[in-house]
């Protein structure tokens, strides 16, 4: 189905008409002409059933019979063709909360994870004959494209250079746009949106997941504090060495790098030994 506009005229026009008819309708009643006077009531109730009103960013489905004869989206106050059916549908944009689904990422962990989807109708033919519910199918489809997506990526990287549902929040977002994009095209359903609203460990593995995060965020600050303590010791050698300061032997050069090291490195304040004299 592809929806086209469905013939109509203006309303008010058709309403004078239906009016003129209930005139002549009286007037053959009055002359004693009976089949005139019931021939112009049909009429009149013929027309004044074709009109109807059109609310803004809201189209009408007309069906003839059992035959998709066009879609009226323009609004305003319209005459469509007699004995028609005509059902509503909402152009309006629409939000879609999923429920919080229990998955498993692409390393088996069980995640919870729900998203919002921004949607509109774009194709009304679409919507309303090739689906049962055009939003029945969204939510169904929904969640269908938020778990195969969910599958496809860890829930975090843990330092690697990998795509991950709590470290590439965009890219997730745009591969469910994507994916929801293809599948409501047949409902006639544009997706202009699509975020992750909830994303968490399953209750099961949640204390375990977390003690593993603390544990990789004081791995990667230990190995900060040690690229720059190394730094920093190498900087104070050179500038002793060059200045003239002192000389050291390997001996002595290595006892001080360990003394600075432990000073930098220490989580307390460290207490350096000062050695004022020798028994040499």
């Amino acid at each position: 189905m592809v929806e086209k506009s469905a013939w109509k005229i203006n309303g008010f026009l058709a309403l004078l008409v239906g009016i003129i008819l209930l005139a002549l309708a009286v007037k053959s009643f009055m002359a004693e002409s009976i089949a005139a006077g019931i021939i112009s009531i049909l009429a009149a109730i013929v027309v004044f059933s074709s009109i109807i009103v059109v609310q803004p960013n809201q189209a009408q489905v007309v069906t003839f019979f059992g035959r998709y004869i066009g879609s009226v989206s323009s609004s305003g106050f319209w005459m469509v063709t007699p004995l028609t059916v005509r059902t509503k549908v909402s152009l309006r944009v629409n939000n879609f909360n999923s429920k919080t689904l229990k998955v498993n990422d692409v390393t088996g962990n069980p995640v919870e994870i729900a998203a919002v989807v921004v949607y509109r109708v774009v194709d009304t033919a679409k919507a309303i004959f090739d689906v049962t519910n055009y939003e029945q199918f969204v939510e169904i489809q929904s969640e269908t494209a938020l778990r195969h997506v969910a599958t496809k990526y860890p829930y975090d990287s843990f330092g690697e250079e990998v795509l991950s549902l709590r470290g590439s929040a965009d890219a997730v977002a745009e591969e469910l746009t994507r994916e929801l994009r293809d599948r409501l095209s047949l409902a006639g359903v544009e997706v202009m949106e699509a975020r992750l609203t909830h994303l968490a460990y399953a209750t099961e593995i949640a204390s375990a997941m977390l003690q593993r995060q603390q544990a990789s965020a004081i791995l990667a600050a230990r190995q900060m504090i040690v690229d720059g303590a190394v730094g920093m010791v190498q900087m104070a050698l050179k500038r002793l060495e060059q200045d003239g300061i002192l000389e050291l032997d390997e001996e002595r050069k290595v006892a001080m790098i360990n003394n600075l090291l432990v000073a930098i490195i220490s989580e307390r304040g460290a207490q350096p030994i000062l050695n004022t004299s020798s028994i040499y």
